[in-house]
């Protein structure tokens, strides 16, 4: 099941070092499937606040991704970045194909009604 690199990253100076960093990443994501879906896109907030942006790497599997995060390749660039850019970045298994949120809302409404985190 497809999964994902999400990360939110706040403006920068612009930097050497993170120029580096873009130029070697897709080195690292190739032997583990990884492609863009999202970089450099204007964010387009319609709920809360989101200061920064937005990058998307798409992989096969959560496996994938937490294999090119872990991988020396990985880890060698990754401070190139983060000295530079603050943010949050989190991998997430993405819903398969049939995915319907009506099953799972009630799922999870009979797990809260059985627990007494919902009542009867």
């Amino acid at each position: 099941m497809t999964a994902y690199a999400v990360g939110h990253l706040r403006p920068a100076r612009p930097h050497e070092e993170v120029f580096a960093y873009m130029e070697r990443i897709q080195d690292t994501l190739d032997p583990f499937g990884g492609r863009f879906a999202v970089h450099g896109a204007t964010v387009e907030v319609v709920e809360g606040q989101w200061p920064g942006t937005v990058v998307l790497i798409e992989f096969p599997d959560i496996d994938r991704a937490r294999a090119w995060y872990r991988s020396d390749a990985y880890q060698e660039i990754l401070p190139l970045r983060t000295r530079h850019l603050d943010g949050e970045v989190v991998l997430v298994g993405g819903v398969g194909p049939g995915y319907d949120v009506g099953r799972t809302a009630v799922r999870l409404r009979e797990e809260a009604v059985r627990t007494g985190a919902l009542p009867a």
